[in-house]
């Protein structure tokens, strides 16, 4: 119970209020997704004309749309395609660019050279224009998405992880380790890569809401995911709704994508170690204070 407790302080300590409520809205979205068949209240591809733009009730949480499915149960069902492909975005950009980013820091010279302009050129390559293009040559889907944007985000995560690895690369405890024999493998991986977790847990995060709104907008504009599969993409491009008035069926799956993304950013800068706002605002008073107290006592002594 103590180790629990102490956990729960660190916790609060290193992500503050803002990345404390972050956190726990993000664990709600993604228990919503894991268990959507046992927390929705209905199947979010039945339809029934009856309660085509039905209102909220206790029926429909909040409404229904144009041909009476749930849209509750939709936004639920939603969070499924809309975190997995996000989620297969930076996990393919994690695992390839690391590698790449560890070998360029430590080997330095022409390797990191090479490294440093192949990420140069793609990073120069528009995620979403890749992405289209990839569309185009294999048709619309979620996978031909994933695959373009993993490949346009890999030199996004790889530079931000071969920059920090190559400060702890001339670290004294580095050649500490060399010289004690361990191979470059153990020191990499067991040692740099460890001290810049935060670091990368923290970006990889900032890019899953980036990834998150690029496979939105690509739904929304019938590229990647497919109607009628629940997708928060897919129900912003709702159009005849708001044409009727029916606002609510785009405002929610709207809504949760603009929060989710923001969570996903304030929580990602506190894994990295930024400090909150006022945290700077803070300490002036409590200096100006110890310089008059030394003051007093300077001019008593």
């Amino acid at each position: 119970m103590n180790s629990v407790k102490s956990t729960w302080k660190r916790l609060n300590k290193a992500l503050g209020r803002s990345g404390m409520l972050s956190l726990a809205f993000l664990v709600a979205v993604l228990l919503a997704a894991v268990l959507a068949p046992l927390v929705a209240p209905a199947d979010p591809n039945q339809s029934s004309l009856l309660d085509a733009y039905a209102g909220p009730s206790g029926t429909h949480l909040l409404g229904a749309d144009g041909i009476g499915r749930d849209l509750f149960s939709r936004l639920i069902f939603g969070a499924r395609t809309s975190l997995l492909g996000p989620a297969l975005v930076v996990g393919v950009a994690l695992f390839v660019g690391i590698p790449l980013a560890l070998l360029a820091s430590w080997y330095g010279g022409w390797v990191d050279g090479v490294v440093a302009r192949v990420f140069d050129l793609v990073y120069a390559l528009p995620g979403l224009l890749l992405a289209v293009l990839t569309v185009a040559l294999f048709g619309p889907g979620l996978t031909p998405a994933v695959v373009a944007l993993s490949v346009a985000y890999i030199p996004f995560l790889a530079r931000i992880v071969r920059a920090a690895a190559r400060q702890q690369r001339v670290s004294p405890y580095v050649d500490a380790l060399a010289v004690q024999g361990f191979g470059v493998l153990r020191i990499t991986v067991r040692h740099i890569l460890r001290n810049i977790t935060p670091v990368v847990v923290g970006q990889a995060a900032i890019a899953f809401g980036y990834a998150l709104l690029d496979l939105a907008s690509l739904s929304y504009l019938g590229l990647a995911v497919q109607a009628p599969t629940p997708d928060w993409g897919v129900m912003v491009s709702d159009s005849d709704a708001m044409l009727k008035g029916y606002w609510l069926q785009v405002l929610a799956p709207g809504v949760l994508i603009v929060l989710t993304v923001l969570a996903l950013t304030v929580l990602g800068a506190r894994i990295s170690g930024e400090k909150p706002p006022g945290y700077l605002r803070r300490r002036p008073p409590k200096t100006v204070a110890a310089e008059k107290n030394r003051t007093t006592v300077g001019a008593a002594a």
